[in-house]
């Protein structure tokens, strides 16, 4: 049993296709097949069943493939301990981020990042909170940025900043007269929603007391993907969406003429960079963390702590 073997059972797994696999390995499906079919020999077991499409993992297979995630991944992070215990700041930096943070976050530091730290190859992903939780469990990833508190007792959580959650009105809707709104000032049947599996949603569900119902009279419901297709109908037609702060940054003058802010206590949301609580990668993830702090806009590195709206559902 290699090293080799058992990346390859993870990548199929991953995949659950041996051509994926054997591309994202950057080696021959023959290859590929062949340490896997060496393995399942000296084993004794089945790994996979070839007779499904997708490709399933059997019974035996999928402990094999949990146990093979926790060596690779003991593997990494000696690897990473020795780097740094030699004072080289050099590797892989996985990250998973959240898509209502990835847009406007990364172009804020990247840029200085990779300058500044040559020897550090960032691998981002967008994912969902849900799946970043998961993957940093399963050593996938090395740390996720996303939207806190998760009450996780396996997650470790470094607070980035505190966000401004704001209401965003067509001048058509009633609420663009006020000034400064309330969330009962917000009609749930003008109010366009990320799709489910948004953090960010379930937020906004707690901070409008929303109940699920279905909008009378309306021949028309939408669920978007992303907060810019959200702006864009408030745009084109009337309605409200409420948006994070940074995703407001580089507005136009009409754009920002849409914007209201809530009154006070203002709802926040915190975002934190999250690690996996046997993380090897810590000092990188430091360094990360420091660089994006040095980057986000002063206004919001100066937002207190305080109405934090919760992550969960609780509506």
């Amino acid at each position: 049993m290699t090293f080799t073997q058992l990346e390859y059972v993870i990548a199929v797994d991953q995949h659950r296709h041996f051509a994926k696999a054997a591309a994202a390995c950057f080696v021959t499906q023959p290859t590929l097949s062949m340490q896997l079919h060496k393995l399942e020999k000296e084993l004794g077991i089945q790994i996979f069943d070839r007779s499904k499409q997708p490709v399933v993992p059997t019974q035996a297979g999928l402990e094999l493939i949990a146990h093979a995630r926790k060596v690779i991944n003991e593997r990494n992070n000696l690897t990473d301990f020795l780097q740094l215990h030699k004072g080289i700041i050099a590797g892989d930096l996985r990250i998973g981020v959240i898509p209502t943070l990835a847009p406007y976050l990364l172009p804020l530091f990247i840029p200085a990042f990779t300058k500044k730290y040559s020897g550090i190859k960032l691998i981002i992903t967008e994912l969902t909170t849900e799946n970043i939780i998961e993957q940093l469990k399963e050593g996938r990833i090395d740390a996720g940025i996303l939207v806190t508190p998760l009450n996780d007792p396996g997650i470790k959580e470094l607070v980035l900043f505190y966000e401004e959650m704001m209401a965003y009105i067509s001048p058509k809707n009633k609420a663009y007269q006020k000034t400064y709104i309330l969330p009962q000032d917000i009609d749930p049947n003008k109010l366009w929603l990320l799709e489910e599996g948004h953090c960010f949603r379930t937020q906004i569900a707690s901070l409008c007391q929303l109940r699920k119902a279905s909008p009378e009279g309306s021949h028309f419901e939408y669920e978007a993907g992303s907060l810019e297709t959200l702006r864009r109908l408030v745009e084109m037609y009337d309605g409200i969406t409420i948006l994070p702060e940074l995703a407001t940054k580089e507005f136009t003058t009409r754009q920002k003429k849409l914007i209201r802010h809530f009154k006070k206590p203002v709802p926040m949301r915190e975002v934190s960079i999250v690690l996996h609580r046997d993380q090897a990668k810590k000092r990188m993830v430091d360094i990360l963390r420091k660089e994006i702090l040095k980057a986000i806009p002063e206004k919001i590195a100066k937002n207190k702590s305080s109405n934090v709206i919760p992550v969960e559902e609780q509506v």
